[in-house]
């Protein structure tokens, strides 16, 4: 009997053979969709806002630890423009009603970026 393939298996394999950057990139366009998601109205919308939310807060807590690590190669004025849109970012998810398009803009950007240079 011959094996099943693994549909997510071979997914992950793929990904993990692209670029660092367009892996990091991908991050946050699948942050962005989540957001995306979550803009309307209802129970429901209010529920994907919570949970993309958290993961946007995961996203920029995570990219903070890694630009502030003094071993990290980004030259230092770069590291700390980003660290500052983080900052940006993670004071806008504060409020009580966050501006969805604010973040999934700042989100897009970073994306771009990331893929540019690949």
């Amino acid at each position: 009997m011959m094996p099943q393939p693994n549909p997510a298996l071979a997914y992950r394999a793929t990904r993990a053979a692209l670029p660092v950057r367009e892996q990091e990139a991908d991050v946050f366009r699948r942050v962005n969709g989540a957001l995306r998601a979550a803009q309307g109205e209802g129970a429901e919308a209010g529920l994907r806002a919570i949970r993309a939310l958290a993961d946007n807060r995961r996203l920029w807590l995570a990219v903070e630890g890694v630009l502030i690590d003094p071993t990290n190669a980004l030259p230092a004025p770069l590291r700390a423009s980003i660290v500052s849109v983080g900052r940006t970012v993670l004071r806008e998810m504060e409020k009580d009603e966050p501006d969805l398009a604010f973040l999934i803009g700042v989100n897009e950007n970073m994306a771009a970026g990331l893929a540019m240079n690949n």
